[in-house]
């Protein structure tokens, strides 16, 4: 690990597309810079306000769990003393239980009984004296029994026939029966209804018949009265009182007190102490000043952004200075923290879903190793205080943005996106693992929780949305990967295919300068893939009037019938058509550069000397044998105007020796420096001298002398 995070910090960086951004203007005024950094604090404003805006709300207590899955978190500890209570339908439960059990009250009434006795009473002699054949010796027996069962069953007690339907409904088994203040529980078999009554009184027990159709004569079924009468007001309150006294409280937590480990099984009882220990949190955060939770949040995020920005303002001012590269770098931040807050606010799965591995991909693609692992470390912090539990989550992204940077190194096919991500992908399961294996204290194959493996494999299928991304950030930031470079520099392209069926010699020429700018770039440190690519379609103006340049013609000569001025604008117009061109195949600005800078703002000399030569005495336009330029900004485009010179002369000499080659080189290259042509670009003096070494021996290896066989004497 030690070896990889040095092989990314090394003093000395590997080629890359950002040395196309180191274009430094030296006049440029005081208020501009002031201007660009305004407008870069201004980015920064407007990202640390998006960044909080969606910052999910302050939830000391943000963890998923249910019952039967073990806890996945680090161990909880409890910050407070708090009561463990019941959930609400278990308190329910217990609550509905007291109801069905209740026992309801009735007050008996005693006088009721001895008014139905006296309305009995006036119906006997009412029926005696008007029916004589129940006058026998035995009527005074069948009143003193009916007297008997009437006194039998009121002293159970009699209820109406709605209330004792109602307590059978309700399953009661007893009520309780209020006599003289005095509450006396009795099972609800043992009372009377209304209709229960009557065929009690009306039975008798010695089977008479006349006894029987007496009873029946008097009408008993309309006289006879419930004397328990339900006491609602007294029910409600003990009923009431009953409910209250069930407890939700079930237990306590000590303050400090483990609540539950890492890996342990979620049981009821923990749900329950987790449930009561989450309330007590969210109470004690919404009581205390949510406010400064944000605000610690906001200065948190505020001094990650600002450490961003000045590693760029101090380590990488040419990205710092594009405001195209500070842009995309900042908004690849915004847009993972959006999607991670978004996914913590709503609980919708796990933030391991998300490609973050995708931010250093894509900008050591673009830009350069440091830069990408500096700003994974600041989106992966600010991802964090997102989250409750954030030591996992950094412990795996920065490991993954380290793999990413590492297997990203010299990509030049889309094709390796694909052993980067399957890399990416196991190294963060293996870590995961580990980390489970190192802080479980319960660790088991069969309760091990399998979500977290299943988001990350996941989030590295999603890493293919590299592929379009790479795309996008092209298109919309202007940027050019290496594989891009490869891609454009296979000779089956349509704009290279038509430059050697219709150019064949500016197509050689071409091949010959990617080769020579190819081994400069190599020596100096610079991006071989993009000068090669550049070198490819330097000369693609040329298609417009292939004829008019010397290594495409054969015989005839169109300028033997034109001025030197208008040799000089069919010339330099090649330039300009190049530019055409490239725009119309949609080539990228990166390319472009090489086409209008490979020529600077140099003279078309042949033919102004020769103009020169012939009008002595006239004053000559200069801007008529002038190339529009401009002047090489880059190390590989003052690599590209070496190479391009050197190459079309060397075609012109007579012999090819180490001496004339040499001062071939040597009085072209330092013809360029004298003239300016490498000022605005940073390449030194020492890179320059290694250019032309390097140019000279590659010259003698393709101008290398021919062994002359010798012939055989014939006698």
């Amino acid at each position: 690990m030690w070896a990889l995070i040095k092989d990314i910090f090394k003093k000395k960086e590997d080629p890359s597309i950002s040395r196309t951004l180191k274009k430094q203007n030296a006049a440029s005024a005081p208020f501009m810079k002031t201007r660009g950094r305004m407008i870069r604090y201004g980015i920064l404003t407007v990202a640390l306000a998006i960044i909080t805006y969606f910052f999910p709300s302050p939830n000391p207590f943000n963890f998923l769990y249910s019952e039967g899955e073990p806890w996945h978190y680090a161990p909880l500890y409890s910050l407070y003393k708090f009561n463990i209570n019941m959930s609400d339908s278990v308190l329910q439960m217990k609550q509905d239980s007291v109801k069905r059990d209740f026992e309801p009250y009735y007050e008996r009434n005693n006088s009721i009984l001895d008014s139905v006795k006296q309305d009995v009473s006036a119906e006997v002699k009412r029926l005696l004296s008007e029916k004589p054949q129940y006058r026998t010796s035995h009527i005074t027996h069948y009143i003193h029994q009916l007297n008997n069962a009437l006194d039998s069953v009121y002293k159970h007690g009699v209820i109406s026939q709605t209330s004792y339907d109602s307590l059978h409904e309700a399953s009661t088994s007893h009520i309780r029966v209020v006599d003289k203040n005095i509450a006396t529980l009795t099972n609800l078999s043992d009372i009377f209804n209304e209709q229960n009554a009557y065929k009690q009184i009306t039975t008798p027990t010695s089977g008479d018949t006349l006894q029987q159709q007496f009873l029946y004569a008097l009408g008993l079924n309309t006289m006879l009265k419930s004397n328990l009468r339900y006491d609602a007001m007294k029910s409600d309150l003990e009923l009431q009182a009953m409910i209250d006294s069930v407890s939700p409280n079930i237990g306590f937590v000590m303050e400090n007190e483990k609540i539950i480990d890492r890996g342990e099984i979620i049981t009821r009882d923990k749900i329950l102490k987790l449930n009561a220990y989450q309330n007590l949190v969210l109470e004690k955060n919404a009581a205390e000043r949510p406010f400064t939770s944000l605000l610690g949040q906001i200065l948190m995020a505020a001094a990650i952004l600002l450490i961003l920005n000045s590693y760029l303002y101090i380590f990488r001012r040419d990205y710092y200075s594009n405001l195209k590269a500070f842009v995309m770098l900042f908004s690849f931040v915004v847009v993972f923290c959006i999607l991670a807050s978004t996914l913590v606010e709503h609980h919708f799965m796990h933030v391991f879903i998300l490609p973050f591995c995708l931010l250093p991909i894509t900008i050591r693609i673009f830009l350069d190793s440091r830069t990408a692992f500096a700003f994974t470390i600041g989106m992966v912090l600010l991802v964090s205080l997102s989250l409750n539990s954030p030591y996992e989550f950094i412990l795996l992204e920065t490991i993954g943005g380290l793999v990413a940077v590492q297997t990203t190194r010299g990509m030049s096919q889309r094709s390796q996106l694909i052993t980067t991500m399957i890399v990416i992908t196991i190294v963060q399961e293996i870590i995961h693992l580990a980390y489970i294996l190192m802080s479980d204290n319960y660790f088991s194959w069969d309760t091990i929780e399998r979500y977290p493996f299943f988001f990350l494999f996941i989030g590295g299928l999603m890493l293919l949305f590299a592929y379009p991304l790479l795309w996008l950030v092209e298109r919309f930031f202007g940027f050019t990967s290496e594989m891009t470079l490869v891609e454009l520099s296979n000779t089956n392209n349509p704009l290279l295919k038509k430059l050697t069926e219709e150019a064949p010699g500016t197509f050689q020429h071409s091949i010959q300068v990617a080769t020579l700018a190819s081994e400069i770039a190599s020596k100096i440190d610079a991006n071989v893939q993009l000068v090669r690519t550049g070198a490819l379609y330097h000369d693609i103006g040329k298609l417009s009037r292939p004829v008019f340049f010397t290594e495409n013609q054969s015989d005839k000569n169109p300028h033997d019938r034109i001025t030197p001025i208008q040799s000089a604008r069919a010339i330099i117009e090649h330039v300009t058509n190049g530019l055409k061109l490239a725009d119309h195949y949609d080539l990228p600005e990166v390319i472009k550069r090489f086409i209008s800078t490979h020529h600077g703002n140099g003279k078309v000399k042949y033919f102004y000397i020769t103009y020169k030569n012939e009008h002595p005495d006239e004053e000559i336009d200069d801007s008529l044998f002038t190339y529009p330029g401009p002047n090489p900004e880059s190390k590989e485009e003052a690599i590209l105007m070496m190479a391009d010179s050197v190459e079309a002369a060397s075609r012109s000499l007579t012999e090819y020796t180490e001496e004339s080659i040499s001062a071939l080189v040597d009085k072209i290259v330092d013809g360029q420096m004298n003239e300016g042509f490498f000022k605005a670009c940073d390449i030194t003096f020492k890179e320059i001298d290694t250019a032309k070494n390097a140019l000279k021996e590659r010259l003698k290896t393709v101008y290398h002398t021919r062994i002359i066989y010798p012939e055989l004497n014939e006698e």
